[in-house]
């Protein structure tokens, strides 16, 4: 199959402003061959055929995000998420790529041999491109450089219980070694940055009376901002001893933490800092009694706190958002009685968050531009994609976007696409509605369809 797909429209994101132009892809590659100014006419194209024209008119062509914190969990746990249920809730939102965290599926990714068994898994059922983070845990450094020859795009490790056995934390003694393996390597690790440093403390004379754990201020209270302002305090001191090793903290939530990041940015550090959508649209105080469904690990802090974290993002501090797609079955979660301590911590948003950064965005004054920039452009880079994904632009992926600023929505439990369907958002309006999803060139979304995917086949590839 050979010729072009061209896509039009007066409002294309190129280098992060909105401006006439069209999009010439290769039908064959899926590669953006030219970028022109100005929009074309049907008839500038007379060999291209009616499947291959769209004109976007006065919609916006987005460049299609890449979300580099997803928990997709198959194999061993694929009742809580899978594959082709992950990719096609990413590409109702305009998710055209999405990076595989290393736990929560079974095996984690922690050797060559667990990572080509989650390949195996995922191929055949991806609707969008799917690349993987490899896992660092107590005693695996001697599999980190053969885990970067075989394709993983850096490291996650926890400073704190991850939730699963078979992902146990770190100590700095462990740390230590991993870093030494990678230190002359171009991958990235990424760090859950909470740590306990204090004992528990004794046991009172007389029992207090116990905390009601169907609020969510008792969980609130049980994840202190100090664990974080602990975690990435370790993590600069040891950063500072591997200053060529680029570092990453993952969903940020705490605040408080910021002037440490800060202070190593400042010193010329490779670190950088993402935070999640749930952060920035969410605040603790607004959370119903009884609702595990909010449940996350950092957790949702109150609005002063989420007010500084959309200054981070503004001043640079923060490099950018994500989902920690972290989904699981009704049963964790406690729905029924609403027990938010004993809860499965993880908040599903796979299809929402260009619809609820946006919304909270623009009512801050942000516009486009800076939703590109943190959803593809940096995201793209800090997953060693750059070179072919954030962009439209010459020689890249033609994952595009075709989006209404304008149009409002209402979240749904029918609305959403992947397989649980519990989520902190249902019954919110948000504004600016994804139409149509493209992958190198080939539609794997159409909001026009009633399920969005009639028709339409999964062309994800393994990155």
């Amino acid at each position: 199959m050979g010729g072009n797909r061209i896509f039009t429209g007066l409002n294309v994101i190129l280098d992060g402003q909105p401006r006439p132009a069209t999009v010439i892809v290769d039908a064959e590659t899926g590669k953006i061959t030219q970028v022109r100014d100005g929009t074309s006419a049907r008839t500038d194209f007379p060999d291209t055929t009616d499947a291959d024209w769209l004109d976007a008119a006065d919609k916006y062509i987005l460049p299609g995000i890449v979300d580099a914190h997803v928990h997709l969990n198959e194999p061993g746990r694929t009742d809580w998420e899978g594959f082709w249920t992950g990719t096609r809730a990413a590409a109702s939102g305009g998710v055209t790529t999405v990076v595989d965290m290393p736990l929560n599926s079974i095996p984690p990714t922690t050797t060559v041999a667990n990572l080509e068994e989650k390949r195996a898994a995922a191929r055949g059922q991806c609707w969008t491109d799917v690349a993987f983070w490899g896992g660092v845990i107590p005693g695996n450094q001697a599999h980190l450089k053969p885990l970067i020859d075989a394709g993983v795009k850096g490291f996650k490790c926890f400073l704190i219980e991850s939730g699963v056995d078979e992902f146990p934390c770190v100590n700095e003694s462990d740390l230590r070694l991993a870093m030494d393996e990678i230190k002359d390597t171009s991958t990235v690790l990424c760090f859950h940055a909470e740590l306990e440093t204090t004992p528990a403390p004794a046991a009172p004379t007389e029992p207090a009376e116990p905390a009601d754990p169907t609020l969510y201020s008792t969980f609130l209270a049980s994840r202190p901002p100090s664990l974080e302002v602990a975690a990435i305090a370790l993590i600069t001191r040891l950063h500072a001893q591997h200053p060529a090793l680029r570092l990453h903290v993952v969903h940020l939530s705490a605040a408080a933490a910021l002037p440490l990041v800060r202070a190593a940015q400042a010193a010329r550090l490779p670190l950088t800092v993402e935070t999640c959508f749930h952060y920035l649209a969410l605040a603790a105080g607004a959370v119903p009694r009884g609702r595990p469904e909010f449940k996350c690990c950092p957790p949702i802090r109150d609005e002063a706190n989420r007010d500084a974290l959309w200054a981070a993002l503004a001043d640079g501090t923060v490099d950018c958002v994500v989902s920690d797609h972290s989904p699981c079955v009704a049963a964790l979660k406690r729905t029924e009685d609403g027990d938010v301590m004993r809860a499965w911590g993880g908040i599903s948003t796979l299809g929402l968050g260009l619809g609820l950064l946006w919304t909270e965005a623009r009512r801050r004054g942000f516009g486009i531009e800076s939703i590109v920039e943190w959803l593809c452009v940096r995201t793209a880079r800090h997953a060693g994609l750059a070179e072919r994904k954030g962009r439209i632009a010459e020689g890249f992926d033609a994952d595009l976007v075709v989006w209404d600023p304008d149009a409002t929505f209402q979240v749904t439990k029918e609305s959403l696409n992947f397989k649980n369907k519990l989520t902190p958002y249902e019954g919110l309006e948000l504004t600016g509605k994804v139409l149509k999803t493209f992958v190198r060139g080939k539609m794997v979304y159409n909001a026009a369809e009633a399920d969005g995917f009639k028709g339409l086949e999964p062309v994800g590839v393994l990155l």
